[in-house]
Order: structure tokens, then C-alpha cells, then sequence
């Protein structure tokens, strides 16, 4: 009797074992696998900008990784907060994205009534690419390193102009900071987008520009131009020949535009985790990189832990540079 009731003990067990597997399988079942149906990638910025450019060439390969299409909308307007906010009302279901440019960690200090909080309102994705901004110079200004360039201003307070491509953007924002850091005294003209600042560059209308390297080495490679370093921590792939600001003797400065993919606050991190994958992959990828590097960016990789910390840095670090210099936007 003793062992008719231990198989039936293990009998019981087994059965038991079965009932839940076959409920754990049955909830499996009912839970669509993602993506079900087509992904929207929200870009903050106009069609053709390079958070833009950057979105449409992960959104391809996100599709062919994950059979689902990726959809680029462009909801450009008000520095990039229009999109920002659309894509906060979106439901956290891993179907509607936002992807943001390195100038939306500037709005929080610069627009301080905005309807949303990147931080809070947001889960990090990653980083996808990543374009230092390159500071250049007229070939007529007799310096060639960023050192000879603050020695030469310093001897000329107020008498050098620097271009940016508008008030509160980040040329203008990394122009200050370096104003900042080299004690320098250089006058803000500020322009109506990065071409014009670039062609009165040429003309030598103004002395100097902080902008991103596929707004200026193609005149810098011509010789209209000189550029002197570039802002990033590490070198860059795209003009591989320049020093940083830090080896040029500016340690620490950093400044750049950067494309990344957030989603709206409370998505299943099993989602977030499976994008990131997939971004990391994509990254990896030699033609990705190729087509990054035509457009002057670097690729990037980072977990979503990473790109949180590096937002709120970003954000911290600006809202520093607009208190010390009292920047607005009109």
C-alpha cells in the first residue's frame, strides 16, 4: 500500500507538471509575438535631416530583421518638440517609437514650459550613430590647432565672429561652451540653417563654425576651408586625420549630434530589450557603417542603461551652458 501510494503521488505530480505546463504554453500562445503588425518611428526632426537619414537606414534593417515593416514619420517643428510630444501620448505598446537627435536635450533648459519630460516620459532604446561637430576655421586665419586659434582670439577679444545654423541650436550651444572652457571672447551670428552659415564661411563673412562634419569636410577636403578638431571623446571615423578638443588641449569638451530610439514610458522591457538587440546588430553591420559614414556619422551601440545615463548628462550638461550664457530662443 505504502508504494501504490507514492505512485500515486508521482503520478499526481506529473499531472500537475502537465496542467501548468500546458496553461504556461496556453498563456504563451495568447501573447502575439512582436512585432504582430507594422512599427512607426516618429523622427522628431524634417524629412531629410540626419536624425532622419539615420532613422530611414535602421528602419529598413529593423524591418528585414524582424518581418514587420519600421514606418519613418516625420513630425518636424518647434526645435523637435512637436514630435517629442505626439509620440508621449502614444500608447507603450512597442508600436509607435520616437527617435531623437542630440538638439532635444537642449529644448528641457531652453523651452521651459514644455508638455513633456524626455526623461520621465520615456524608456531608452539605444544610440544608433553619432556625428561629431568639427570646428573649422577661414583659411585666412593664420592658425592652425585649436591652441593658435584661443591665443589668436584671446589677443583679439570681440573682434572674431562665429556662425551658427540658429539661436539655441547646438553649433551655437558648442560654441558657447568652448567660449566657456577656452576664456575666449568671439561674437554669435547666427544664421537661418547650416548652409548659409557655411557659405558666408567661405566668403569669410565670419571667422569660425562649430558644425557636423557633412556640413563642412567636403569644403575642408576642397581646401575653402581648414578645420582644426573635432568634438567627440574619440576620434572620429569620418575625418580620422583631426585630433579631438581633448588632445588639442580642451579636455572633456564634447559636442555632437547624435540620432537615438526611445519609447513611451511603460513598455514591456522584454521589447526594449529585443530592439536594443537589434540596433547593436545593426550597427555591427559593415554596410550600415559605410552608408553612416557617407553621411558623416559614426555608428553607435550602446545598452539602454547607457544611452539613460548619457541622455541625462546631455541634458545637465546644456542646461549648464544656457544658465552661464542667459540663451533664448525668440
Amino acid at each position: 500500500s505504502i508504494n501504490r501510494s507514492r505512485a500515486n503521488l508521482r503520478a499526481s505530480r506529473i499531472v500537475i507538471a502537465l496542467l501548468v505546463s500546458f496553461g504556461v504554453l496556453r498563456a504563451e500562445a495568447q501573447v502575439p509575438a512582436y512585432p504582430s503588425k507594422p512599427v512607426r518611428m516618429i523622427v522628431a526632426l524634417a524629412a531629410g535631416s540626419g536624425a532622419d537619414l539615420v532613422a530611414r537606414i535602421f528602419a529598413a534593417k529593423l524591418a528585414e530583421a524582424l518581418g514587420q515593416q519600421f514606418v519613418v514619420e516625420n513630425r518636424g517643428g518647434a526645435g523637435g518638440n512637436i514630435g517629442v510630444e505626439a509620440a508621449a501620448r502614444t500608447a507603450p505598446d512597442g508600436y509607435s517609437l520616437l527617435t531623437i537627435a542630440a538638439g532635444q536635450t537642449i529644448n528641457p533648459a531652453l523651452y521651459p514650459k514644455l508638455s513633456y519630460n524626455l526623461e520621465k516620459d520615456f524608456d531608452p532604446i539605444g544610440l544608433m550613430a553619432a556625428a561629431p561637430l568639427v570646428l573649422v576655421v577661414h583659411p585666412s586665419l593664420p592658425v592652425k590647432s585649436v591652441k593658435e586659434l584661443i591665443e589668436f582670439a584671446k589677443a583679439r577679444p570681440g573682434k572674431l565672429y562665429y556662425a551658427s545654423s540658429g539661436n539655441g541650436s547646438s553649433p551655437h550651444l558648442a560654441a558657447e561652451m568652448f567660449k566657456m572652457q577656452a576664456g575666449v571672447n568671439i561674437v554669435h551670428v547666427p544664421y537661418k540653417g547650416s548652409p548659409q552659415a557655411v557659405t558666408d564661411l567661405i566668403a569669410g563673412e565670419v571667422s569660425l563654425v562649430l558644425l557636423a562634419p557633412s556640413s563642412v569636410m567636403p569644403h575642408v577636403q576642397s581646401g575653402r576651408l581648414r578645420a582644426l578638431a573635432v568634438c567627440s571623446p574619440q576620434r572620429s571615423v569620418t575625418a580620422p586625420g583631426l585630433p579631438t578638443m581633448a588632445e588639442a588641449g580642451l579636455p572633456g569638451f564634447e559636442a555632437g549630434t547624435w540620432t537615438a530610439l526611445l519609447a513611451p514610458a511603460g513598455t514591456s522591457p522584454d521589447i526594449i530589450t529585443r530592439l536594443n538587440r537589434e540596433l547593436a546588430n545593426i550597427a555591427r553591420a559593415s554596410d550600415v557603417r559605410d552608408r553612416l559614414a557617407a553621411q558623416g556619422f559614426d555608428a553607435r551601440a550602446s545598452t539602454p542603461a547607457e544611452f539613460a545615463a548619457y541622455l541625462h548628462s546631455e541634458i545637465v550638461k546644456w542646461r549648464k551652458v544656457i544658465r552661464a550664457t542667459g540663451i533664448r530662443v525668440d
